[in-house]
């Protein structure tokens, strides 16, 4: 029970998870007014204005930064994670999500290919430079401001 509450009670927990829900409820919102249409799939899914991966990662770095000290090792190892988890999700995923909005259109070009396919591949799953910059800059004001 102990361990349970104090899982609950752990900065470095809850505030990535709730920053996490906060992006992912924004991106749900946003689509729905633009839209017209509510579509789950954006509170789950990856990818969108900001970056829910670049928010949680800086939040984490920068509460390390500011309660365990930017000398100590898991605030490098942390900043080290963070420039990967956000050059991943604007790099290698944005990439993929290139490849796949390719695919698709060359699969539903008539008569190009006579590969059948049940459903599209997914299309958003990376970010742009400045998605990532904005779910980052999001990410260090909540680390700050806790």
């Amino acid at each position: 029970m102990n361990n349970m509450l104090g899982i609950i009670q752990n900065r470095y927990i809850y505030i990535p998870f709730l920053l996490w829900f906060f992006c992912q409820t924004f991106k749900l919102l946003f689509d729905l007014i633009i839209n017209r249409k509510f579509d789950f799939k954006r509170l789950i899914g990856a990818g969108g204005m900001p970056s829910s991966h670049s928010a949680i990662v800086t939040s984490i770095t920068t509460m390390l930064g500011r309660y365990e000290g930017v000398n100590s090792s898991i605030f490098a190892v942390s900043l080290i994670f963070s420039l990967i988890v956000m050059y991943d999700a604007c790099g290698v995923r944005r990439a993929a999500g290139k490849q796949a909005q390719l695919l698709n259109k060359i699969i539903e070009t008539p008569g190009l290919t006579g590969v059948e396919v049940s459903e599209r591949l997914i299309e958003v799953l990376g970010h742009t430079p400045v998605q990532v910059f904005v779910g980052a800059g999001i990410g260090i004001i909540v680390g700050l401001i806790v």
